[in-house]
């Protein structure tokens, strides 16, 4: 195996993004590799990475994509614990299963934070699988009481 390299993605990746997110939410949906995307789902996708609105890392074995992270940005209202507004949400945090336990996710989502700290972000949110807990609270994320949402 190759040193990892990681850097952010730009438009020229979208083949990239779009493969990897496919594969990741095949996998932690339980679907076989056959399973067929929604054409407005996967258009959707392609819209969110061109947007930018959003920073996604890759993680690169040699010239093979093993993992990505996006960090979606947020400007809400400003509050007193957040004066800014400014406000992220972690997502799609993915490395392929031949590649994990090297801190390859780990380390995309510290690329991330720090990015999100030269933008001004004050909070960062994410969901999270069983699996990718021990990975946020090792970085510093703390379970919320506060939170509630409405399904639409």
């Amino acid at each position: 195996m190759n040193e990892i390299l990681y850097r952010k993605t730009t438009k020229d990746d979208m083949e990239i993004l779009m493969k990897l997110r496919l594969e990741m939410l095949r996998e932690v949906n339980d679907l076989s590799g056959e399973y067929e995307y929604d054409e407005d789902f996967i258009s959707e996708s392609r819209r969110y990475f061109e947007s930018g609105e959003q920073t996604t890392v890759i993680a690169l074995d040699g010239q093979t994509p093993v993992g990505c992270a996006s960090l979606s940005y947020i400007w809400i209202m400003p509050t007193f614990s957040h004066p800014t507004g400014n406000r992220a949400h972690l997502m799609n945090v993915y490395t392929r299963a031949d590649h994990r336990r090297r801190g390859i996710s780990k380390k995309m989502v510290e690329i991330l934070i720090e990015e999100a700290k030269e933008n001004g972000v004050t909070e960062i949110s994410l969901d999270s699988t069983k699996m990718g807990r021990p990975l946020y609270e090792a970085l510093g994320f703390k379970a919320s009481d506060s939170c509630m949402t409405m399904e639409l």
